[in-house]
């Protein structure tokens, strides 16, 4: 382990399953939420070092997730990453006005998706 711990916060079980396996492939720590409630806790609980947000899910979406998690001191400084079906302009100024770190859209590739990962964790200062 790289000692790098990533969340993945999505609905779509196929979605968790790739992550966990890929992130895993490259040595990070994996942690997994199927809704916001869940992911809004375990970003508490685990302090991952990046997060990857779906929007549309049932329940609480990733806008509302977002907002929770930077309003949250615990929180408020672990990047977010939005992930979503939605590639319109005005989804991804919005994800980044609210806080976001980047915008992926879906379908992604897996070499985007580990430069984007590469990027972003390597930006932090250390705690």
């Amino acid at each position: 382990m790289n000692g790098k711990k990533i969340m993945v916060v999505d609905d779509e079980k196929d979605i968790l399953d790739f992550f966990t396996i890929f992130l895993k492939q490259k040595n990070y720590e994996v942690v997994v939420a199927s809704s916001g409630e869940e992911a809004l806790i375990k970003a508490q609980l685990e302090k991952p070092n990046l997060i990857f947000l779906d929007i549309m899910m049932p329940r609480m979406d990733g806008w509302e997730v977002l907002k929770l998690l930077k309003l949250d001191e615990e929180t408020a400084r672990i990047p977010v990453a939005m992930l979503s079906a939605r590639t319109e302009a005005k989804d991804k100024v919005r994800g980044l006005q609210e806080g976001a770190v980047d915008y992926i859209c879906k379908p992604f590739s897996p070499r985007e998706l580990l430069k984007k990962i590469e990027h972003i964790i390597g930006q932090q200062q250390p705690a």
